[in-house]
């Protein structure tokens, strides 16, 4: 008497292709930083191939995500370019306790479209052969806020203002300079450097010392609907993989 197995190993054979496939897939909806979302275009693609769950994405200035999540907006992350918002969004019950960690540390650039105008030291600023300096509104970016303390500790904040233009946040303020409505910026470095170098431009990288640090910090929202994708995703970006992606846009990782 012949006995068939096909039935039985076709059955193993589809339990073993379904245990290779998330059975708890779902969706992570992140607010971050303009700063940041250079690098979640990489991190994304290999977050969801790691772990199964998809990421949707809102980018725009930190202070303007923060009053977007204060008033309701469904995030189940937040990536701020700062510590404070997300400590007040702790404070006021809107984030997880005990959640918020700094996922990296900013470092802020003078840049110029213009290749030999910035020199290694900043001196452009004082000797002033620019007509325009763009930065991010210090009302709504933290590093408009950097920007503006190293304005201050160069003693120029006062001096500076006839030739001083705001962007909405980061990625506009780089635009500026980008096309040439703003000879200088203040930028974040991940605006410029890719794979750890910047191909493009002249550059100061401004010493940390001239302004407060730039500790950028994530936290879990009380309102996530997934909460098993939202930690999924604070745990892969604490991950070396994410990390190794982070430091090639400059940014310094604990």
């Amino acid at each position: 008497m012949q006995i068939s197995l096909r039935g039985p190993v076709v059955t193993i054979l589809l339990l073993c292709g379904l245990m290779s496939v998330p059975v708890w897939a779902g969706e992570v909806s992140v607010a971050v930083a303009s700063d940041f979302a250079a690098p979640m275009e990489r991190l994304v693609p290999l977050f969801q191939k790691e772990s199964g769950h998809t990421v949707k994405v809102s980018a725009g200035a930190s202070g303007k995500l923060y009053a977007q999540i204060k008033g309701g907006s469904p995030f189940d992350v937040f990536l701020s370019a700062d510590e404070e918002m997300p400590r007040l969004l702790m404070v006021d019950g809107l984030a997880v306790g005990g959640s918020r960690f700094v996922y990296a540390t900013g470092r802020l650039v003078l840049w110029s479209d213009q290749s030999g105008l910035v020199d290694d030291k900043g001196a452009v600023l004082n000797k002033g052969n620019f007509n325009m300096l763009a930065i991010a509104n210090p009302r709504f970016s933290p590093y408009g806020v950097a920007a503006r303390e190293t304005l201050t500790k160069l003693t120029m904040w006062n001096s500076i203002q006839e030739k001083l233009t705001k962007g909405e946040d980061v990625t506009r303020t780089y635009q500026l300079a980008a096309t040439e409505k703003a000879d200088l910026a203040f930028i974040p470095i991940s605006q410029v450097m890719r794979d750890g170098k910047v191909n493009q431009g002249s550059w100061w990288l401004v010493p940390p010392e001239l302004h407060k640090p730039i500790l950028q910090s994530a936290v879990l929202l009380t309102g996530a609907k997934d909460q098993v994708a939202a930690k999924a995703f604070l745990a892969f970006l604490k991950g070396e993989r994410a990390r190794a992606v982070m430091r090639g846009f400059g940014y310094e990782v604990p």
